[in-house]
């Protein structure tokens, strides 16, 4: 069954046709990953499909009753609110309450339990964690997600992973996270100079028929030219159109030379740009930093080897980026020191960006740091250089206003490497940025010569361009050796440890006490692992008898029958919120460690 569907859609702005004639399907159960270099519509397409934003042209259109929610790249929210009553802010009066709950459980999963919380003083990753919730707990049938994994860390994307994977109905989602959409998406489309592409399959089998297809363009460009040779040669020798035949090749050859020629794809060209870096690097000694009483690092020493390549993990609010700032000296220390080389040029890319005058000119925003930069092939001016990294001539000359978020991004990319510099602070670089300059930057990263220290939650990112990871935890700093993926296999082992561990632990303890450790059967461990699924479930039911009710006020004999099974399922989700809150009460004593 279709749910949705597109049908020609075009969209233009000032001049630039993002979109161009294009159709989109969304069947029931499909989940779908849309991707394409930033600027090129992928975000415009989410917003026609959602109905916050209107095409030029062609038409959208629902299944009778389809339920649609949206998480913009920006969540909208009143500042004026508490994170509870925000999330909830978009449900119907009637829904709230019974939702509350699993919004309640949903922040918790995201790790934010203080629910009466002004929504205001939320960070970036915790803004889009809320918004997060407030998309998963609209009654829906098609998920639209604009960039879900943008600012938050990989724990949350791990989480917000799972949820999706047990979600039932279709999902439309625009990231650039290779792992996430290998994992949750069954199809990939690509938007590619206002055209959309689709191909059955995860990213690695996209990233197979992508090749093919180009292969095909090619050979077929190949086949047209050499046609169009020939024919040009016959019109060439003054072939007059005296019959039909002659007529019809004529109009082939004027076909031919009026063909649309295949586009080639752009690139970011990005050579090795650094200045020497001497022998002497950047020295952390013995710092330690709080902020407003919480520890972020603790007694942490460390000298960066001048070919580093080192990735920083933790959850939000862990001090990865106020690490940044202090070897920026954008803040200090609290203790200790930080001794810098005379060659060091350091270059921060922040998460944030900096603020950028949305009235200056592309060019001159980049002419503020220099008109020229030294690269291997040479000299190259600022106009050059943004015409490798996709800033057309005409685009050079526009505002910056007229960029999109992604756009604005490469442009601030640009910048920093417009300083020559020989040690990169890059924090959250993944961010808005497409995956093709992603694959280019990642490349440019193991080809720099010179230092790289990068907070990123993106794991590809990490697995590609860091060789030790720093993990941020509880105001310590611990380092392991290798990859992400290193990293996180020495962390499942350690935990596999613990839970080895824990019973040997707990039987010593009773043996001493003479006391018995508060702990689930195995029953009621089976019951808590699947008693906010079974809620959901529950509510989900009681939603659509609602709107059955609803649809039925005329028949009096079905809505009898529908009534008696919406009190029936009202009866055993009292039951399950009564058996929900005796069980984590119990699991609340058994963390703190009570006996019976």
């Amino acid at each position: 069954m279709i749910l949705l569907s597109a049908q020609n859609i075009s969209k233009t702005y000032a001049e630039r046709k993002v979109l161009d004639d294009v159709s989109f399907f969304l069947n029931e159960g499909d989940k779908v990953g849309i991707i394409g270099i930033n600027g090129t519509g992928k975000s415009t397409l989410l917003r026609i499909l959602s109905g916050t934003e209107t095409a030029d042209s062609g038409a959208v259109i629902r299944a009778n009753g389809i339920r649609v929610s949206y998480l913009p790249q920006v969540p909208a929210f009143d500042e004026n609110g508490t994170v509870l009553e925000q999330v909830l802010a978009n449900l119907p009066k009637d829904l709230q309450q019974s939702k509350e709950f699993e919004a309640k459980s949903i922040l918790g999963k995201m790790g934010i339990h203080d629910f009466s919380r002004s929504i205001a003083t939320l960070s970036g990753g915790e803004r889009r964690r809320a918004g997060i919730a407030a998309a998963l707990i609209q009654p829906s049938d098609v998920l639209l997600l604009d960039e879900p994994t943008n600012h938050i860390d990989n724990e949350t994307a791990q989480l917000l992973e799972d949820l999706l994977l047990k979600y039932r109905g279709a999902i439309v989602m625009v990231t650039h996270d290779r792992y996430f959409l290998s994992k949750i998406c069954k199809t990939i489309a690509e938007v590619d100079h206002g055209k959309l592409y689709s191909c059955n399959g995860n990213y690695n089998k996209y990233l197979e028929y992508k090749a093919q297809r180009e292969i095909n363009l090619a050979a077929a460009e190949r086949k047209a030219q050499s046609l169009y040779r020939r024919e040009l040669e016959w019109i060439s020798r003054g072939a007059r159109a005296r019959g039909t035949k002659s007529k019809d090749r004529i109009e082939r050859f004027e076909a031919l030379k009026n063909r649309d020629v295949p586009q080639t794809e752009n690139l970011v060209q990005m050579q090795s740009v650094s200045s020497r870096l001497g022998r002497k690097t950047i020295e952390i000694n013995d710092i330690s930093k709080a902020i407003d009483g919480k520890q972020f690092l603790s007694h942490f020493s460390y000298i960066i080897p001048r070919n580093a390549r080192i990735g920083i993990v933790g959850q939000n609010g862990a001090g990865k980026s106020t690490f940044l700032k202090m070897i920026h000296q954008d803040i200090p220390p609290d203790s200790g020191s930080i001794e810098y080389g005379d060659t060091v040029n350091l270059a921060f890319f922040r998460q944030e960006c900096e603020e950028m005058d949305l009235s200056m000119r592309v060019i001159d925003y980049i002419r503020e740091t220099g008109d020229i930069v030294h690269t291997p092939d040479g000299t190259v001016s600022a106009a050059q250089m943004l015409e490798r990294f996709l800033f057309t001539p005409e685009l050079q000359w526009s505002r910056i206003e007229k960029l999109s978020g992604g756009e604005r991004k490469r442009l601030y990319l640009l910048k920093m490497l417009m300083t020559e510099p020989n040690i990169l602070l890059l924090d959250e670089p993944t961010n808005d940025l497409d995956i093709a300059t992603l694959t280019i930057l990642e490349d440019y990263l193991m080809q720099f010569q010179g230092a790289v220290v990068s907070v990123s939650h993106d794991r590809y990112f990490l697995d590609k361009t860091a060789t030790e990871i720093f993990e941020f935890k509880n105001g310590n700093c611990t380092r392991f050796t290798g990859n992400y993926s290193d990293y996180a296999d020495k962390r499942s082992q350690e935990n596999l440890s613990e839970i080895a561990s824990a019973p040997k632990k707990e039987k010593k303890e009773r043996v001493f006490t003479g006391k018995t450790k508060l702990r689930f059967s195995f029953k009621e461990q089976r019951e808590f692992d699947t008693i906010d699924d079974d809620i959901a479930k529950l509510e989900e039911n009681i939603a659509a008898l609602e709107k059955r009710i609803g649809e039925n006020t005329a028949d009096y004999i079905k809505l009898q029958e529908l009534n008696a099974q919406k009190e029936q399922l009202d009866t055993e989700l009292a039951e399950k919120m009564d058996r929900w809150v005796y069980l984590n009460d119990l699991a609340e004593r058994i963390a703190k460690g009570e006996y019976v």
